[in-house]
């Protein structure tokens, strides 16, 4: 089937319409970054660049590293934007850009997010690195696709019944990491993790400026949830809708977390910049190795 021009909106110069790329430039390995100005820092390590390309938040950087050929690409915050850069990726490799058809054999890529995070157990430390296992979305993305066969609902329902979820907010839903992937990226330096990934950096993660939330008790709750041997570690807004998708796409995804915050007890790190070179060094050679 021939996809329209209304749903496959390619560019005048054939480009996809949000990442103004082209199929040949962008690898099958590809970290994601949320700050576009983070492109660069990771960037700066490759042996060559050979695309630099960017429209509105997503910047795109596709180079060489050891012999590896890998792209860097920034989606911005929030699932609403991962929807779009993940959509596109995948048409990327997988839609003949000349007959807007699917593919007929499918490219599968490797997909490593480079983020930070807070961590709502005071025995996380501030500056560590922690790769997501699973993640759970209080964004509705995954709900408006096809998706309960990569969902866990039997964690979703344990987590709705222990916060007494409030029932005009989005249906959470649970989503893994390619264990595959994630196996090249452990080691000893590395927490694994089950984050929640929120719709917002403020009232959703339970800050409070000047507006009251709606349960001022939920990060509590959240901290406190345990199914078998799993509990939620840390917040960021991205993490549920890369791997649901990745998953939905026939992708692989891994989150890595660079702790910024500690909410428990409201320690901040003193060198973010620092932390997060560290954790993009780390990322390079374990997956140029």
């Amino acid at each position: 089937m021939q996809l329209s021009p209304s749903e496959f909106i390619l560019n005048a110069d054939n480009s996809i319409y949000h990442l103004n790329l082209l199929p040949e430039d962008i690898a099958k390995t590809i970290i994601t970054v949320g700050d576009p100005d983070r492109v660069q820092e990771v960037s700066k390590y490759f042996d060559t660049i050979e695309i630099k390309k960017g429209k509105r938040e997503f910047y795109t950087h596709t180079g060489t590293l050891n012999g590896k050929r890998i792209s860097v690409i920034s989606t911005g915050i929030g699932t609403d934007n991962i929807d779009i850069v993940f959509n596109e990726l995948d048409a990327l490799v997988n839609i003949d850009f000349h007959t807007r058809k699917i593919k007929a054999e499918l490219t599968k890529l490797d997909i490593i997010r480079i983020g930070t995070s807070g961590a709502i157990h005071a025995d996380i430390p501030v500056d560590s690195f922690l790769m997501s296992e699973y993640a759970i979305g209080f964004d509705s993305l995954l709900q408006f696709y096809d998706s309960g066969h990569v969902q866990h609902p039997e964690i979703q329902k344990a987590f709705m019944e222990h916060t007494r979820w409030f029932e005009h907010k989005s249906t959470p839903y649970v989503v893994k990491y390619d264990e595959d992937l994630g196996s090249k990226l452990k080691s000893d330096k590395i927490l694994l993790g089950f984050t929640a990934t929120n719709v917002g950096f403020y009232g959703p993660q339970g800050r409070k400026l000047r507006l009251d939330t709606q349960d001022n008790a939920l990060n509590g709750k959240l901290a406190a949830f345990r199914y078998n041997d799993l509990k939620i570690t840390n917040l960021e807004m991205e993490t549920s809708g890369i791997y649901g998708l990745s998953k939905l796409l026939g992708h692989r995804a891994v989150s890595m977390n660079c702790i910024l915050a500690n909410r428990s007890n409201g320690e901040f790190s003193k060198d973010p910049a620092g932390s997060t070179e560290r954790l993009i060094k780390y990322t390079l050679e374990k997956i140029t190795q």
